[in-house]
């Protein structure tokens, strides 16, 4: 195993996806999206980073390369050992559309014969070795990273159902109508090279169907999770791995905000010298950026961010919260369940914030408060459980509004 390459692949999208979270996504694309204090696409890249023997980490995705070229330079810098690059698709492929589409690149020299591929939107401490210790000892064509949630949500996911003692798939279904199992697809996989001849295949059956169908347009579209892994089921070629550790899916604002705080308190555990030191007005665990001016008498945490060049003034409370760069909370203003887009501005005893994410999404309901960039909003008033737009001013209390 010493002399095994491995490569990463992080699946990052493009813009019509991360709907979902928008307005934070109208100023900033979803993967570069403060999570925890780092952009949300250098966790899964920055735990490939610690995979011993790694060689590539390639993040595939159709944003325009100018977007993301800062963060690979910026990354390149941080983990000079890896060769880090943004292969971008001439439009959406899909999961697996992308990976085939670019497989000479991926299987350039040095020759994998393992790859690890994770999606963007997936909050998770990424066991990738423990899940390369799982995969070496049954040598199938891959190995699923699986996650036990509770019963009335397993049908909003990708459902597995698999041998209880060989951990061998039987069988995979996207999203099922009803339920069919708590052990549900966390969207990280390490599969051997041999992956591209199953998606060649996924590829053969979809010509084929357009062949016989002059409805059916044929491109490259694939997905991963439909087209390849759901056939390889129950053939003995796929299996899973389940994890006990932090999971969750980055959907909304809401999910970014639970998000944050699961990844602060890793960082305690991994990377403490990232995180402010608790003592006075700090609760641990936060994240301050370097740049940032806190008051002494403010109180920050637990779970806040607070990003680059954001004032923060005399007895503010900011917790369960994302202060995105260059924003003001005044004097005596308070921030919680609630994220705060770039370049926004909280008066003296104004109040934002919202509830906790729900387990269960409740229809029209609105939990966390989220300001997009260069929202105002006027002393002494009180925002609650809204969405608000870029380039608001909002000089009267508002209760679970989407405020346009």
């Amino acid at each position: 195993m010493a002399n095994t390459v491995t490569k990463g692949v992080i699946l990052v999208g493009g813009p019509s996806k991360g709907t979902r979270m928008r307005p934070l996504t109208l100023d900033c694309p979803k993967p570069l999206l403060p999570i925890g204090g780092k952009p949300m696409v250098w966790h899964p890249l920055n735990a490939l980073a610690q995979v011993p023997g790694l060689t590539d980490i390639i993040m595939i995705g159709f944003y325009e390369d100018s977007v993301m070229a800062p963060f690979v330079r910026e990354s390149q810098r941080e983990f000079p050992n890896i060769r880090i690059s943004y292969m971008r698709e001439y439009r959406s492929l899909g999961t697996a559309g992308g990976l085939y589409h670019f497989r000479d690149l991926i299987l350039r020299t040095p020759l994998p014969q393992h790859i690890f591929i994770c999606n963007i939107d997936i909050c998770s401490s990424f066991p990738f070795t423990e899940l390369l210790a799982k995969h070496s000892a049954h040598r199938g064509v891959g190995t699923i990273l699986g996650v036990n949630v509770p019963k009335d949500t397993a049908t909003r996911y990708g459902c597995i159902v698999s041998d209880p003692e060989t951990k061998q798939m039987l069988h995979y279904v996207e999203k099922p109508e009803s339920w069919i199992s708590n052990t549900v697809n966390g969207g990280v996989y390490l599969f051997d090279k041999s992956v591209f001849d199953e998606i060649r295949v996924a590829m053969d059956k979809k010509t084929e169907c357009a062949a016989h169908n002059p409805l059916i347009e044929l491109d490259e579209t694939l997905q991963l999770e439909q087209d390849v892994i759901a056939p390889l089921a129950g053939t003995g070629k796929m299996y899973v791995c389940e994890t006990r550790d932090f999971w969750r899916q980055i959907k909304t604002a809401a999910s970014a905000v639970t998000a944050s705080g699961l990844y602060l308190k890793q960082f305690q555990r991994s990377r403490p010298e990232l995180l402010a030191r608790a003592g006075g007005a700090i609760i641990e665990p936060v994240y301050i950026d370097g740049s940032a001016h806190i008051d002494g008498s403010a109180k920050i945490g637990p779970n806040a961010t607070i990003g680059p060049n954001v004032v923060v003034g005399e007895g503010a409370r900011i917790a369960n919260a994302i202060v995105l760069d260059n924003s003001v909370i005044d004097k005596h203003a308070v921030v919680l369940n609630s994220i705060v887009g770039s370049n926004s501005r909280l008066g003296q005893w104004a109040r934002v914030d919202g509830e906790p994410e729900p387990v269960s999404d409740v229809k029209g309901q609105i939990s966390v408060s989220v300001l997009a960039s260069d929202v105002h909003v006027a002393p002494e008033t009180h925002i609650r459980s809204c969405i608000v737009l870029p380039n608001k001013n909002l000089p009267k209390n508002a209760y679970n509004q989407v405020l346009l």
